[in-house]
């Protein structure tokens, strides 16, 4: 009976002794064999994680890239905006009687109303 508690001592106190820093980082801990037992699943875990730090990168990248064009398409939006209104504007009679005389063009405008010539 003392003989198995010792024995059982002498391997807790080797568990103990194994799980140092150096014991970790010079690979010693991959003897181990809750270690050998579960490599499948531990590299499938590993290769789960770099998959999905992968897929967390390129969504990112993708919302950055949906912003900038969303800001880009408010920015030309804007001065689509600007434009036909500076066209809207311009394109006025009044605008167009204005022009006419500063360049000294001799036209009219119209006197009667324009009408519709039925089918």
């Amino acid at each position: 009976m003392e003989a198995q508690e010792q024995q059982q001592q002498n391997t807790t106190e080797k568990k103990r002794k194994h799980l140092t820093f150096l014991y970790v980082l010079g690979g010693g801990i991959l003897k181990e064999d809750f270690i050998v037992r579960h490599t499948q699943m531990i590299v499938l875990v590993v290769i789960l994680i770099f998959f999905f730090i992968g897929n967390r990168y390129t969504c990112l990248q993708k919302l950055r890239e949906i912003d900038r064009l969303q800001q880009q398409l408010r920015d030309v939006r804007f001065e689509a905006l600007s434009i036909s209104s500076e066209l809207t504007g311009h394109s006025r009679q009044s605008q167009i009687e204005v022009l006419i005389e500063e360049q000294g063009i001799d036209l009219e405008g119209a006197k009667t109303p324009p009408y519709e010539l039925e089918k």
